[in-house]
């Protein structure tokens, strides 16, 4: 290979680095149109409260702490980790939730795309935000746990459901309110 095949590789690496860099930088601003269209589709999904389940109510104590970092690295890992928890959930056993189902796939789509892309960006620095993303990961595992305990306690049943979503409303708006201040 010459000399000038070696200089367009090389161009064509820091164009691509600087590509990536900048989806990375322009990421939290985008989390927040998804985290809007998110609490949207929340909303589409199941409509009113159901009464009968206000009886049912559960406090699942999300972990704010593991948000509060001041590296935007940090709270990029935490954020990703909290996207594929939601994922999860909400690709269980749907069928009791009575949830319109386009609102609820746009939902899961939204959430897919965005881990993707935070993949991408979080991957890269990985081992330098090793220690808190495991600390985190373990105090927001147990937090979902419950969540998950909870809706098979319940057996996927509507109230179930309901109670999650309401809990997944209140995990986007603390995303939201954190990515604001980033």
């Amino acid at each position: 290979m010459n000399v000038f095949g070696l200089i367009q590789i090389g161009l064509i690496l820091v164009c691509t680095t600087i590509i990536c860099n900048n989806q990375c930088n322009h990421l939290l601003l985008q989390q927040r149109k998804v985290i809007e269209n998110s609490l949207r589709l929340l909303d589409k999904m199941g409509k009113n409260f159901p009464p009968q389940c206000l009886r049912e109510k559960m406090s699942f104590r999300f972990p704010e702490r593991v948000l509060q970092h001041r590296q935007k690295e940090t709270v990029r890992v935490a954020i990703e980790e909290i996207f594929q928890h939601i994922f999860y959930i909400f690709s269980k056993n749907l069928t009791l939730a009575a949830w319109d189902g386009t609102a609820l796939d746009q939902f899961q789509n939204g959430l897919y795309q965005q881990i993707e892309q935070l993949e991408a960006c979080v991957i890269k620095k990985h081992t330098h935000y090793c220690w808190s993303k495991e600390v985190g990961r373990l105090k927001l595992k147990k937090y979902f746990k419950k969540i998950d305990c909870f809706l098979e306690d319940k057996q996927h049943n509507l109230c179930s459901w309901e109670i999650s979503r309401v809990e997944m409303r209140k995990c986007l708006q603390l995303i939201d309110k954190v990515t604001r201040k980033l």
